[in-house]
């Protein structure tokens, strides 16, 4: 019981950075045109490559910073500013591109950015300070299982839900992350004015 509230405290902001809903449809637009079995394999791309991305940056991370000398509270504003820019961005341009014709379409675009982009690796990095590396770790996972099986499923999602909800869905997690990433800058100010 005492673990439930720090792993949803990790979980939460990962849900709303790896947003779900927002790859569902992207992914749909760039496998219309394949096989099966080239979505298959799509898919099994994706989900490994962002994986590997994530929990490479989480062990790696802070040797990087370390190394860059970028303190935590930098990053936090950093990071805060770009998950507001990005949020921003998908909330008042309606159309992404989403053809990406590639053998590694799974690796560029949909893992690396869209699944575990700037706002999944900030998110990680802030949560690695605040509820440490396995509840970190753990609910990245889980959350990649969710999109595995959103991404997985997203044939009878899309048609059980339809477009436009997708998109009104997508349009709130967008509104959720651009609030988490004020509310990291906040933090991360703060930090910085009781250190000086």
């Amino acid at each position: 019981m005492d673990l439930i509230r720090p792993f949803l405290l990790a979980f939460i902001p990962l849900f709303v950075a790896i947003d779900a809903f927002g790859v569902l449809p992207i992914f749909l637009s760039m496998t219309a045109n394949l096989s099966e079995q080239e979505r298959i394999r799509t898919f099994r791309q994706a989900i490994l490559a962002a994986g590997c991305i994530g929990v490479g940056f989480m062990l790696l991370g802070r040797a990087i910073f370390l190394y860059l000398g970028i303190t935590g509270a930098d990053f936090q504003i950093a990071g805060g500013i770009l998950l507001f820019c990005l949020s921003l961005t998908d909330l008042l341009f309606e159309e992404r591109s989403r053809r990406f014709p590639s053998q590694t379409m799974g690796v560029v675009p949909l893992a690396m950015p869209l699944m575990v982009g700037p706002a999944v690796l900030t998110t990680s990095m802030v949560l690695l300070e605040s509820q440490g590396f396995w509840l970190t770790l753990a609910a990245f996972l889980v959350n990649l299982g969710i999109v595995g099986v959103a991404l997985w499923s997203s044939d009878r999602i899309m048609a059980i839900v339809g477009q436009g909800t997708l998109n009104v869905l997508a349009k709130v997690v967008n509104l959720l992350l651009a609030a988490i990433g004020v509310m990291m800058v906040r933090l991360g100010l703060q930090a910085l004015l009781a250190t000086s």
